[in-house]
C-alpha cells in the first residue's frame, strides 16, 4: 500500500514508511523526483505477530495464538490487560483464543491496545494519535 500525501504511511507488509509532514517539503521532494519519505520501520518478528492479532481482531473480532507466539509476546501480560474487559463482557478468552463480543465490538480498538506492546513499553507522556471511546 503506497501512502500518497503529506504524513501518509506506506506499508510493504514487512516495513512501514512515513512521508514528510509539511506540504512545502513534500512538494519540494516530489518536484525533485525524490520519494517524500522521512522515516521508516522494519517490522520485527514480534511486530508481525502483533499485527496479525490486531488485524484479526479488527476484521474478524477474534484471534487465536499458538504456544510459540505465547512465549514471544508474553501473552500472560496481554491477557492480564484483557481480564477487566472480559469482566465487562466486551470479550471472552478461551484456551488460546480471544473473541470480541457484540457489546465489545464498539471497543475493539481498546481491546487491540492490549496487544500493542510497543505502545505499552513507550508509555508516551502525550497523546500520539486519536483517542478511543
Amino acid at each position: 500500500m503506497i501512502g500518497l500525501g503529506v504524513s501518509s504511511i506506506s506499508d510493504s507488509w514487512t516495513a512501514f514508511a512515513q512521508n514528510v509532514k509539511t506540504i512545502k517539503e513534500y512538494e519540494r521532494l516530489i518536484d525533485a523526483n525524490e520519494l517524500p519519505v522521512f522515516k521508516g520501520h522494519f517490522l520485527t518478528k514480534e511486530d508481525q505477530v502483533i499485527r496479525k492479532h490486531i488485524l484479526n481482531l479488527m476484521c474478524h473480532f477474534e484471534t487465536e495464538w499458538c504456544d510459540t507466539e505465547s512465549n514471544l509476546l508474553h501473552f500472560d501480560a496481554i491477557l492480564e490487560k484483557l481480564h477487566e474487559m472480559e469482566n465487562d463482557g466486551l470479550c471472552y478468552i478461551e484456551h488460546n483464543k480471544l473473541v470480541v463480543t457484540e457489546k465489545g465490538q464498539k471497543f475493539v480498538r481498546n481491546i487491540c491496545m492490549a496487544f500493542d506492546l510497543r505502545l505499552q513499553r513507550k508509555q508516551p507522556d502525550q497523546q500520539l494519535f486519536s483517542s478511543t471511546i
